[in-house]
């Protein structure tokens, strides 16, 4: 059993305490919220693993006070949870809550992809096939990481294109725990050729100039997350919160 972990209110309490004048230590708890950001979503932290404070401080050559407004943050994203009789853990992915996030990211993006249709210049269009050919590279390198870093770099670059990358910020925030249900569906055979046709798709209607066309395969594109849901959690049950309701 973990040593006991403090209540949220007690990490607050701390790491708040003397945080005035303190810009290294709110420099390191950037740092640490990142990177611990990243493993988490990228689930090399999995579902249900432990977070140590003093062994990421250790790691760190930091106090336990940065540490601790970092799993803040993340527990705020929910991210990790706190339980104060038994330690801070990895959460798991809340399976009530995907349908939701797909859907609003479905709505933004179909406007945005709309929008960038209409304005995109030609060196903008060229960029939007330079990152599409990385994702094809990755692809058949079997680079899962990669290949998931160009899907990001490539819906970020349409919302640039469209004018509103503020939007896209937004939508970074709504799908924090899509992006971990999505690294468990690059496993499936096929499924980064489908991604990369789904792009095509999308990129063939830009250059046409065609924004009906390129809303409706963002649409078809995203939707398809929707479909997955269900088998993906099948095949990884250990990773989801299948309470009825969102946490």
């Amino acid at each position: 059993m973990p040593a006991r972990s403090p209540k949220k209110s007690e990490l607050r309490n701390r790491a708040g305490h003397r945080r005035t004048g303190r810009p290294r230590a709110a420099t390191a708890a950037a740092r640490i919220y990142a990177e611990l950001r990243a493993e988490l979503v990228s689930l090399q932290r999995k579902p249900g693993d432990p977070i140590l404070e003093t062994e990421i401080a250790r790691s760190y050559g930091v106090s336990r006070t940065p540490v601790r407004e970092a799993i803040l943050r993340l527990s705020d994203e929910g991210l990790v949870e706190i339980f104060p009789q038994s330690g801070i853990f990895v959460s798991r992915i809340p399976l009530a809550a995907l349908p939701e996030a797909i859907i609003v990211r479905r709505s933004l993006e179909e406007t945005m992809t709309r929008m960038a249709t209409e304005c995109a210049s030609s060196s903008q269009i060229l960029g939007l096939h330079a990152i599409l050919e990385r994702q094809r590279e990755a692809g058949t390198a079997g680079d899962r990481e990669a290949f998931h870093q160009a899907d990001e770099a490539f819906h970020a670059a349409i919302a640039d294109v469209a004018g509103h990358p503020g939007i896209w910020k937004l939508i970074l925030q709504v799908k924090v725990h899509v992006d971990r249900f999505r690294r468990l569906t690059l496993p499936q055979r096929g499924r980064m050729a489908e991604v990369i046709a789904e792009h095509e798709a999308i990129m063939t209607a830009i250059e046409a100039r065609d924004a009906t066309s390129a809303g409706a395969a963002m649409v078809t594109h995203l939707e398809r997350l929707l479909a997955d849901i269900s088998a993906t959690q099948h095949n990884n049950p250990e990773f989801f919160d299948q309470r009825s309701e969102p946490t």
